[in-house]
C-alpha cells in the first residue's frame, strides 16, 4: 500500500510539475517577447534622435526617475559578468535577440544577464549602486529582492553603443527549479500518512471479523462447544460467519449423535457378554471354560475401552498451575510399587493445565513405557517457552512405518504388543488428544541407543480447550 501511494504521488507530482514548468516557460516566453518589443521601440526612438540630443533626453529621463528602462549611450560595449543558465535563460535570450534582429535589422545584438551588485552602466564603469537613486535604482532594483538584470547592447553607429538594462519581473528565474521542495515534501508526507491512517482503519474494520473467524477455525477441532461467531461486519464476512456457525452446529450434532450411538452399542453389549460369562462358568471342561472366559474378558476390555474413548476424554475441569515435576514423580512412585523402574530428571516451573487430564496423559505414556520397556527415564526441560517431557524406555521400539499408526484407536502392534499382553490400544490416542487440547503434541521416535522415545510438548502460553 505504501508503495502504491508513493507511486501515485510520484506520478501525480510528475504530471503536475511538468504542467507547472510548461506554464512558467509559456509565461516567461510571453513576458520576454513583450519586453523585447518594448526595448525595440526604445532603441528605434534613440536611433531617430539626432546625436546631439540623445544625451539631453537621457539626462531628462534620469532626472524624472521611475522609468522602466535604464538607457545610456556609450563609446564601446560595456563588459557584463553574464550569469544564469538553463532553459529559462535560453527562452529569454532567444526571444529578445530574434525580435530585436527582426525589428531593428541588426545582427550584432548582445543579450546578457547581470547581478545588480556587479552591473556597470557607463564608459567609466560606474557601478549601479554608486549612481544616484533617481537615475537607475528605481528601475533596476527591487528591494529586498535581488533579481537578475537583463542587459541589451547594440551598435547604433561606429563607436556608439546603445545600452539598455531592465528587469523581467521574475525574481527567481535563475534560482533553479526544484522538483521536490520542502513544501511539496511536507505535503506528500501528510497525504501519505493520512491515506495510510484511513486505509489502516478501513482494513482493520474489515479484517477484525476475519481474525475472529480464523481463531474460531483453529479452536473448532478442539472445542466444539465454543461460543458462536458474531455475525457482523461486511456482507461477505457476515455471510461466512453464518455459514461457519451452521457448520459448527451440524458437526456438534453429528458428534453427539455418534457418541450416543456408540455408548448405546457399547452398553448393550454388556448384557450378552454377561449371559455368555454365566454360560461359560457352567462348562464342564476346565480348559474350555478358562479359554472361553479369557475371550469374554478380552471382549469386555474392548467394550470398556470403547466407552473410555467416547466419554473418558470429556474431562470438564478448570485449568490451574500444576507442578509437572511432582506429578511425574508421583506417577513414577506408583509404577515402582507395581514393579516398574522410572527415573525422573530435570525441573520446570509450574504449568497451567487441566490437572486430571494431564495426569491421565502422563500415566498413559509412563505405563506404556514401563509395560513394554520395563524401565523408563523421564527428562523435563523448557526451551523457548515450550515444556518438553522426554520418556525413554528400554523396549524393542516401533517400526518406523508404524510410528504414526499406534495413535489410532484399538491399534496394538505384533508381536511385542499383542492382545495377550492386555490393553485396548487407546492409551496413546487419548494421551495425544489431551496434549493437543493443551496446544501441544506427542511425538514418537526410536532412540539411537535403542528403545522408544516419546516426547510430550506443551507450550507455556496457550489457551486450554475443552477435552
Amino acid at each position: 500500500m505504501i508503495a502504491g501511494v508513493l507511486a501515485a504521488q510520484v506520478a501525480s507530482y510528475t504530471i503536475w510539475t511538468s504542467q507547472v514548468r510548461a506554464s512558467q516557460l509559456e509565461q516567461l516566453d510571453e513576458l520576454s517577447s513583450n519586453m523585447a518589443f518594448s526595448i525595440a521601440s526604445t532603441m528605434k526612438f534613440f536611433r531617430s534622435l539626432p546625436v546631439d540630443y540623445r544625451h539631453i533626453v537621457l539626462d531628462q529621463l534620469r532626472s524624472m526617475g521611475g522609468t522602466r528602462f535604464f538607457v545610456s549611450v556609450n563609446e564601446r560595449r560595456i563588459p557584463v559578468a553574464d550569469i544564469g543558465s538553463g532553459l529559462e535563460k535560453e527562452v529569454v535570450v532567444s526571444n529578445v535577440r530574434t525580435i530585436l534582429t527582426q525589428q531593428l535589422s541588426i545582427d550584432d545584438v548582445v543579450v546578457e544577464f547581470s547581478r545588480p551588485e556587479t552591473l556597470r552602466v557607463f564608459n567609466n564603469e560606474v557601478l549601479l549602486y554608486d549612481l544616484p537613486p533617481r537615475w537607475g535604482q528605481h528601475s533596476l532594483l527591487m528591494e529586498p529582492l535581488s533579481p537578475p538584470i537583463l542587459v541589451v547592447q547594440l551598435e547604433l553607429a561606429p563607436d556608439t553603443w546603445l545600452y539598455v538594462a531592465t528587469l523581467l519581473g521574475v525574481p527567481d528565474i535563475f534560482s533553479g527549479y526544484r522538483w521536490l521542495s520542502e513544501e511539496r515534501l511536507l505535503a506528500g508526507i501528510v497525504v501519505l500518512l493520512t491515506v495510510l491512517a484511513l486505509s489502516l482503519l478501513g482494513i482493520t474494520s474489515v479484517t477484525r471479523p476475519l481474525a475472529r473467524l480464523s481463531r474460531a477455525a483453529r479452536q473448532l477441532g478442539d472445542d466444539l462447544d465454543s461460543p458462536p461467531l458474531k455475525e457482523s461486519g461486511p456482507k461477505e464476512v457476515a455471510a461466512t460467519a453464518v455459514a461457519f456457525n451452521r457448520m459448527q452446529r451440524r458437526i456438534r450434532e453429528q458428534v453427539e449423535e455418534r457418541e450416543r450411538l456408540f455408548s448405546a452399542i457399547s452398553h448393550d453389549l454388556k448384557t450378552p457378554i454377561t449371559r455368555m460369562r454365566l454360560r461359560a462358568e457352567m462348562l464342564d471342561d476346565p480348559l474350555q471354560r478358562e479359554r472361553f472366559c479369557a475371550s469374554l474378558d478380552e471382549l469386555s476390555e474392548l467394550v470398556k475401552g470403547a466407552l473410555a474413548s467416547v466419554k473418558g476424554l470429556d474431562l470438564h475441569e478448570e485449568p490451574q498451575p500444576t507442578d509437572l515435576n511432582a506429578l511425574t514423580t508421583e506417577l513414577a512412585e506408583a509404577l515402582r510399587l507395581q514393579g516398574g523402574e522410572v527415573q525422573v530428571a530435570g525441573q520446570v516451573a509450574p504449568l497451567t493445565v487441566k490437572p486430571l487430564a494431564m495426569k491421565r496423559c502422563l500415566a498413559n505414556l509412563l505405563e506404556n513405557a514401563v509395560f513394554y520397556g520395563q524401565r523408563a527415564r523421564v527428562t523435563l526441560e523448557e526451551q523457548a517457552g515450550v515444556v518438553r517431557l522426554h520418556i525413554h524406555d528400554s523396549g524393542p521400539g516401533i517400526p518406523k512405518d508404524q510410528l504414526g499408526r499406534v495413535f489410532s484407536p484399538f491399534v496394538r502392534l505384533e508381536v511385542s504388543r499383542s492382545r495377550h499382553t492386555g490393553g485396548s490400544g487407546l492409551g496413546l490416542g487419548i494421551a495425544r488428544h489431551i496434549a493437543r487440547a493443551h496446544g501441544g503434541d506427542i511425538i514418537l521416535a526410536n532412540h539411537p541407543t535403542g528403545g522408544l522415545l516419546a516426547t510430550l510438548m506443551l507450550p507455556r502460553q496457550s489457551s486450554v480447550t475443552d477435552l
